[in-house]
């Protein structure tokens, strides 16, 4: 079965979460809820651009860094 880009993006937030050894709490900030991001891990939602920046930079990495999975 061929991931949808969403599935691909959330299964992407999880890998270099965990592999920064943060936890979703840790991404709830700056706007940014705990729940958004588990939504977000679970391909439950769609995230704003702007919001996706606040995401990299909580994790440390740049934005184009999540869509490096192809």
């Amino acid at each position: 079965m061929n991931k949808t880009y969403l599935e691909k993006v959330a299964e992407r937030i999880r890998k270099l979460r965990t592999e920064k050894g943060l936890t979703q709490d840790d991404l709830g900030t700056n706007g940014i809820s705990r729940q958004m991001v588990s939504l977000l891990e679970l391909a439950k939602t769609d995230i704003t651009v702007s919001k996706l920046k606040v995401l990299a930079d909580n994790m440390g990495i740049k934005v184009k860094d999540i869509f490096d999975f192809e």
